[in-house]
């Protein structure tokens, strides 16, 4: 069996441009990526917080430095700049790697800066599914 967890989020970044006219995606500043360990085209969904809409898509890395928080094509529909936004990526692994799992948590500013990274700590309750 496996199971999906949590594997990093990127918590209320701020949406830095919504383009209608481009081929899909989310552009993401590079620093933020490494720091969360999520790759370039790996699947991730987007929770607005502003809006309340929810969408999976893939990460596209932007330059690094410069705070981009791009919602491409489509998904423009959905987010517009200066909404607040979850980026979640998620994995799947067998119970007990589950067990040991923590999840990467990088926490930006106003202007998507890291201000904390962080793992999870584990809950006190977890132990295998088997």
């Amino acid at each position: 069996m496996k199971l999906t967890l949590l594997k990093a989020k990127i918590h209320r970044a701020t949406v830095t441009e919504a383009n209608l006219d481009y081929e899909g995606s989310i552009t993401i500043d590079r620093d933020l990526l490494r720091a969360a360990g999520i790759l370039p085209y790996e699947r991730v969904e987007i929770y607005n917080v502003t809006r309340g809409t929810r969408l999976a898509t893939y990460a596209i890395e932007g330059e690094a430095g410069g705070g981009a928080i791009e919602v491409n094509g489509a998904a423009a529909h959905l987010a517009g700049r200066g909404d607040l936004v979850i980026i979640a990526a998620y994995a799947e692994m067998t119970p007990d790697e589950a067990a040991a799992h923590r999840p990467a948590l990088v926490f930006v500013d106003s202007r998507n800066r890291i201000s904390e990274c962080k793992s999870a700590e584990k809950p006190r309750t977890i132990s295998a599914v088997r």
